[in-house]
């Protein structure tokens, strides 16, 4: 992202700290000439025009990169040189997929040492590119790719895509990260106008093989943004699905500016609403609390110090079940988001839905579908405070809804929450969602 690992992290905290808004491939053309050269011509210029020189067949492209993980990510590794092993075994115990970024404090640690205790940890990492020559960047089975640049303006786009081109070469397979603004970005910050003209300039400018992009929401009373951070999954899920790649999300773990500390709840619902977008990684701003006068309170995953906060039970908690749901949630593609809000008529928002009532109440209601055909819904908690205990009819016979169940990975039989009440009952905690494969229709 940037090279100095202090100076990236003042500039990702500016970005966030700004208060988020509440409104807001090339074709090979067909050589018709060539097909349409007849036989006669042809042997005419055997003759006349001497032999026919061989053409040499197109280049070949480059695999691009395909991301077969779910992936449970963060921004900013360990920022310590002690005991790195130790520090690793811990990231993979709170069950993360990847790593952005260097550790180290001082100096970062190698790369070569980095990608061995990913190795050693079952993890994937993403490594600074910085300006590095392509094909003189570090290859390794444990590292997913390399980071090129963090919230870029329109006019870095068309430089980027030409980066992005010399990477898949040199290192095919590879990715090459870029990380977008939030939708509350001013149009200075992002060269353009509207969000979605920032979006879609980066898709065709750039050519990227993943869409990413950070946006925090503010959890207050007076001040709710989860409305703006799903307008900001709303482009996204469009983007990407236009572009045929997956899309992440950075979202928030700590208190900072006018952001409040995230209580469990908050994670979940942040996680849980990108999932129904259809995400197919989610990141935590941030892992090791970054020192400096933005981030005066700490409370990320872990303190400056390295000691754990009450997020690293609860990261651990909610990746466990990511972990397990991750190879499902990667076959599926996010077709629509439904809001159910208490002060709308359910039987509108779910017209043309899998789900044919639902009780009234606060939900977000993701429309996907899987690879084999079937249909997906993630039915999600929009309350961040209380938990919500819904009757729910789906389309489809209750012996053909299965439900993925977050402790094996397995898709189930759906259990009645409550099975003396009239109707099938769901329990969702504060902020979660729960994933329901239906047979295609």
């Amino acid at each position: 992202m940037k090279e100095s690992k202090y100076s990236n992290y003042m500039q990702k905290g500016r970005s966030r700290s700004q208060p988020p808004s509440l409104d807001a491939r090339d074709a090979i053309p067909e050589h018709a000439a060539m097909k349409a050269l007849s036989l006669p011509l042809a042997f005419l210029t055997l003759f006349v025009a001497g032999p026919l020189l061989a053409v040499e067949p197109p280049a070949a492209t480059p695999p691009r990169f395909v991301q077969d993980t779910f992936g449970i990510g963060f921004w900013v590794a360990p920022q310590t040189d002690e005991n790195l092993d130790a520090r690793y075994a811990e990231i993979a115990a709170a069950n993360f997929t990847f790593v952005i970024g260097l550790c180290g404090a001082g100096s970062p640690a190698p790369v070569a040492t980095q990608l061995a205790l990913c190795a050693k940890h079952g993890l994937k990492a993403l490594i600074p590119a910085n300006d590095t020559p392509p094909d003189q960047l570090p290859d390794a089975p444990a590292l997913w790719g390399y980071t090129l640049v963090d919230e870029p303006n329109t006019s870095q786009f068309p430089d980027l895509g030409r980066k992005v081109a010399a990477l898949r070469q040199a290192r095919s397979g590879k990715l090459a990260y870029i990380n977008l603004f939030p939708n509350y970005a001013s149009a200075e910050q992002m060269g353009v106008p509207t969000y979605a003209e920032y979006v879609s300039r980066f898709v065709t400018q750039a050519r990227p093989d993943v869409l990413s992009m950070d946006h925090y929401p503010i959890f207050r009373p007076d001040r709710d943004g989860r409305d703006g951070y799903c307008r900001n999954l709303e482009v996204m899920r469009r983007s990407a699905l236009e572009a045929g790649i997956p899309f992440w999300n950075f979202f928030n773990t700590m208190p900072y500016g006018p952001h409040t500390d995230p209580t469990e709840a908050q994670l979940r619902w942040q996680i849980f609403t990108s999932l129904a977008h259809g995400a197919k990684g989610v990141m935590y701003f941030c892992y090791w609390t970054p020192r400096g006068d933005e981030f005066p309170k700490g409370g990320a995953i872990l303190t400056a110090d390295g000691r754990r906060t009450r997020h690293y039970e609860e990261a651990k908690r909610i990746n466990a079940g990511l972990k397990n749901l991750g190879p499902t949630q990667m076959q599926l593609t996010g077709l629509g988001v439904r809001r159910v809000s208490p002060k709308g008529t359910p039987s509108d928002a779910l017209a043309g839905s899998p789900i044919r009532t639902l009780s009234e109440g606060d939900y977000l209601i993701g429309v996907l579908r899987n690879t084999d055909g079937r249909r997906a819904v993630w039915l999600c908690n929009y309350d961040i405070t209380y938990s919500a205990w819904p009757t729910v009819t789906f389309d489809a016979e209750p012996g053909q809804v299965l439900e993925v169940s977050p402790k094996t990975g397995r898709a189930e039989r759906v259990i009645d929450d409550s099975p003396d009440l009239p109707g099938l009952q769901i329990s969702l905690d504060a902020g979660e969602g729960r994933l329901f494969l239906l047979p295609a229709k």
